[in-house]
C-alpha cells in the first residue's frame, strides 16, 4: 500500500523583474514584467508504507520544494499528491497529527527554554495522554542518550544534542510519515553515527515512512535501499542503490599492491590511474574489461594483493549532475 503518491507535480515561481532607475521603477508600476522559474518539473513517484527513501540533489535542485509541497507548506502549480490519502496542502488536522518535517537547519525547540518545556508544548498541541507522553519521552531520551540534557537550556546544548532533542520533539506523537531534511548537517562523526543508528532502528521498529535528504553520502548508503535523484527540478533516477551503480557507473576501481616496484607507464595502458606509488596503484577500469585487466596484472607483475570495488557512490552522483 502506497503511503505517498505523487503524479506530475510541478511548482513554478513567478517573480517581478525590476529594472534599474527611477523611470523604470515608475513604469513597472503600470506595466510589470515577470520571470518564471521552474523549481519542480513534472515529478511522479510513490512510496510504500514503512519505506525509508533517500532523496539526493544539489542545492537548488528542488528537493526541499518537493518536501514542502508534500508537507502542505506550498501548493503546487499543477499535478497531484496524496500523503496517507490526504491532499497535503489542504492541511487537515488528521493529516497534521500524523506527519512531521524535521529540518536540520531550523529549530522547533524554544531557544531559551529547556527541551523538556518544548516537549510539554508538543504534548498539548497533539493531545498526547500524560502517561503515554512520559513513557515515550523517556524512552526516546534514553535511546538517544540525552536523558540528562532535557532540563538544560537549548542554547547551551551542543549541535548533536540539539538535533537529538529535535528528533524527540518530532516523534513524541508517533507520526506515520516523517521528512528528514539534512538531519546530520554540521554534526561531528560520532553524532552522525548515533543519529543514523537511531533512524535505522526506529524505521524498522515502527514501520514509519521516511524521506531523507542529505548531502552526506554516508547517510544515504547506510540508511536507504532506495534513492531518488533530483536535478533541475526533474526526477533523474528512482530505484535501488545497486541499480544506480549498475546504470551510471561505467567503471570499477582496481587496487593492486605489488611486491616489487612497478613503473607508472606500465599501468597507463590498462586504465585511468587515480593513485600511484612504486608498490601500489589504483585504477579506474571499464566494467567490461575489469576481469581481463586484473588477470593481466596477476600475469605480468608480482602481486601481493588485489581488490576490485565499485566507484564511490559520491563520485557517481557527481558524474550524474555534471552531465546535465
Amino acid at each position: 500500500m502506497d503511503t505517498i503518491n505523487v503524479q506530475n507535480l510541478t511548482k513554478i515561481y513567478r517573480s517581478h523583474v525590476r529594472q534599474e532607475g527611477l523611470k523604470n521603477s515608475i513604469r513597472s508600476l503600470f506595466h510589470r514584467e515577470y520571470k518564471e522559474y521552474i523549481a519542480v518539473n513534472n515529478v511522479s513517484f510513490s512510496i510504500a508504507e514503512g519505506e525509508l527513501v533517500g532523496m539526493l540533489g544539489a542545492n537548488g535542485a528542488g528537493k526541499t520544494t518537493i518536501l514542502k509541497m508534500l508537507s502542505g507548506l506550498l501548493t503546487p502549480t499543477s499535478g497531484t499528491a496524496t500523503v496517507m490519502n490526504y491532499i497535503p496542502w489542504q492541511r487537515k488536522n488528521d493529516f497534521r497529527k500524523n506527519f512531521l518535517i524535521v529540518m536540520g537547519q531550523r529549530n522547533q525547540l524554544w531557544w531559551d527554554l529547556p527541551a523538556a518545556d518544548s516537549f510539554l508544548l508538543n504534548k498539548e498541541i497533539y493531545g498526547i495522554p500524560q502517561d503515554m507522553f512520559l513513557k515515550r519521552r523517556d524512552m526516546l531520551a534514553e535511546r538517544l542518550d540525552v536523558a540528562d540534557k532535557l532540563h538544560v537550556q537549548v542554547r547551551r546544548l551542543s549541535l548533536g544534542e540539539r538535533m537529538k532533542c529535535e528528533l524527540i520533539a518530532a516523534l513524541l506523537h508517533s507520526p506515520k510519515v516523517i521528512f528528514l531534511d539534512e538531519p546530520t548537517i554540521g554534526l561531528d562523526v560520532v553524532a552522525q553515527h548515533a543519529l543514523r543508528e537511531f533512524i535505522a532502528d526506529f524505521n524498522k521498529e515502527s514501520a514509519t515512512t521516511i524521506i531523507l535528504t542529505s548531502h552526506y553520502m554516508d547517510d544515504i548508503e547506510r540508511l536507504c535501499k532506495r534513492v531518488m535523484i533530483i536535478d533541475n527540478g526533474k526526477l533523474m533516477f528512482d530505484g535501488a542503490l545497486s541499480s544506480l551503480v549498475e546504470q551510471f557507473a561505467a567503471e570499477k576501481m582496481l587496487t593492486i599492491k605489488f611486491t616489487e616496484k612497478v613503473e607508472r607507464h606500465e599501468l597507463e595502458a590498462m586504465g585511468i590511474i587515480t593513485d600511484y606509488a612504486a608498490e601500489q596503484a589504483s585504477l579506474r577500469i571499464p566494467r567490461a574489461k575489469i576481469a581481463a585487466v586484473a588477470g593481466e596484472c596477476l600475469g605480468r607483475f608480482q602481486v601481493a594483493d588485489i581488490t576490485i570495488e565499485e566507484v564511490p557512490i559520491e563520485d557517481i552522483i557527481r558524474q550524474i549532475f555534471s552531465r546535465e
